[in-house]
């Protein structure tokens, strides 16, 4: 069963479209029946002949349950429909729904998605490897945040856990600016991160892959136009990097397949950088266990 990414607005996720039937693709080589569940039919991967089944069904735990009851797969792909997939997958893992249909989790495992999506988790992961963040606390209510303020000192930035594009992310300078964005943050996440703002950095990233024998391959590096402050998804980003040094290009590499060896992850990730330009200073923003609009350049690149 291969999860698509589900209805969106235009411009947004032609990148899951692209990865999902790369994937369907590829499963039909190696012989597999492939099962997808895309209710966005205005999609490549729902084309007739593509996949060997598609249902039009929201991805939603619910319907995903019942796809499996009735076709009874061997595995699943989580990492081909973006957020949407992946937050879906925990929710069934969670509930233990794999488990109850003998049903395998292809690629990165749930646990690692979960350590790599939990800013908690994601720290106490790095820190266990020597790897920095930005000074952050995780939050989960409004008080929280505010007390987390207290101790972080402004200006700082906000981040939704679980969250496509930067959903309820924003800097604050002032706690009015700060209650405005978490109250916004979490109606559409259950956790908040508070961190120092590190506005004007460079914003980098590497493309890995890597696969269950631990070969791990950096398929491209990239740059933001920007600096950090502006959201990727608004921004132009240059494959490869044009500003790095060759010490800095390679001092991120490493850092990323360490990081990703670390994580577990399995198939393909992306890890976001912000890099100080004066200094060999870098901290990790954050992975994403799943392919993203940044695969999708990488691939074309």
């Amino acid at each position: 069963v291969i999860l698509g990414s589900g209805g969106l607005q235009i411009g947004q996720a032609g990148e899951f479209d692209y990865s999902g039937s790369q994937a369907i693709k590829a499963l039909k080589e190696e012989g597999c029946e492939t099962i997808l569940v895309n209710p966005n039919i205005a999609t490549v991967q729902t084309a007739r002949g593509v996949a060997d089944k598609v249902y039009f069904l929201p991805v939603t735990p619910g319907f995903i349950e019942q796809i499996l009851e009735k076709e009874r797969p061997d595995g699943i792909c989580l990492s081909f429909g973006g957020q949407t997939a992946l937050n879906c997958g925990v929710e069934l893992w969670q509930k233990g729904i794999f488990a109850k249909y003998g049903v395998q989790v292809l690629g990165t495992p749930v646990e690692t998605v979960i350590a790599a999506e939990d800013r908690d988790v994601f720290k106490v992961k790095l820190e266990e490897i020597g790897e920095k963040l930005a000074p952050s606390i995780a939050c989960d209510t409004l008080e929280e945040a505010l007390e987390a303020a207290k101790i972080i000192g402004y200006p700082l930035i906000t981040r939704a856990a679980f969250a496509l594009g930067g959903l309820g992310s924003g800097f604050a300078d002032n706690e009015e600016q700060l209650k405005r964005l978490v109250e916004v943050a979490l109606t559409s996440s259950p956790q908040v991160l508070v961190e120092k703002s590190i506005k004007g950095w460079k914003e980098a990233e590497y493309e890995v892959v890597r696969d269950a024998y631990d070969n791990c391959v950096t398929v491209c590096n990239m740059e933001n136009f920007d600096p950090m402050g502006i959201h990727t998804g608004e921004s132009i980003v240059i494959a490869p990097s044009q500003t790095l040094s060759n010490d800095e290009y390679h001092m991120l590499r490493t850092a990323a397949v360490k990081v990703i060896r670390h994580l577990g992850i399995i198939g393909e990730c992306n890890i976001q950088y912000a890099l100080d330009k004066d200094s060999e200073d870098y901290c990790i923003i954050e992975v994403n266990p799943r392919l993203s609009r940044s695969s999708a350049l990488a691939s074309k690149a």
